[in-house]
């Protein structure tokens, strides 16, 4: 590993934009992993600066340490991860984005209609969710979240 290729935690901070804090955070959390030289200090790899920028921008996605973290493990620790590796994790991210758009636009077109809480204060609710049927799915907006209400009965 040549030496242009470590970094500082204050450079990859000046290089990220992110925070020391937040980056010592990201070590805490497993996400990063930093060597240490002889005198104890901390220093990143060049690949490290691809890391954070994947970290920021996937919480910018809102998506969890937890759920970064999973994915970053499966990527290379000592190198810079690849196109491919990036399309693996990509695929994931795009699938979970595309069930929060849905599950956002039928928020926003439910929005001013009965969503299939279980709180049985709109008349709606007597149409589409009568005795609360919708708790027999679990707890929440059992239809906004993917659940299908029972066929209306002609009256």
């Amino acid at each position: 590993m040549h030496a242009n290729d470590i970094l500082s935690i204050g450079q990859l901070a000046d290089r990220t934009g992110v925070a020391v804090s937040a980056i010592r955070f990201y070590e805490a959390q497993g996400l990063i992993h930093p060597i240490r030289n002889s005198g104890g200090q901390r220093r990143f790899r060049r690949a490290d600066i691809r890391r954070l920028s994947f970290i920021r921008i996937a919480q910018q996605f809102g998506f969890t340490i937890k759920e970064i973290s999973e994915q970053l493990s499966r990527l290379p620790d000592r190198r810079a991860p690849t196109k491919a590796d990036w399309t693996r994790i990509s695929k994931h991210f795009r699938k979970t984005l595309d069930e929060r758009i849905e599950t956002l636009i039928k928020l926003r077109d439910n929005l001013d209609g009965c969503i299939g809480c279980g709180c049985l204060s709109l008349k709606k609710c007597q149409l589409y969710n009568p005795k609360d049927s919708a708790r027999r799915h679990g707890s929440g907006a059992r239809y906004l979240m993917g659940d299908s209400p029972p066929p209306i009965e002609d009256a």
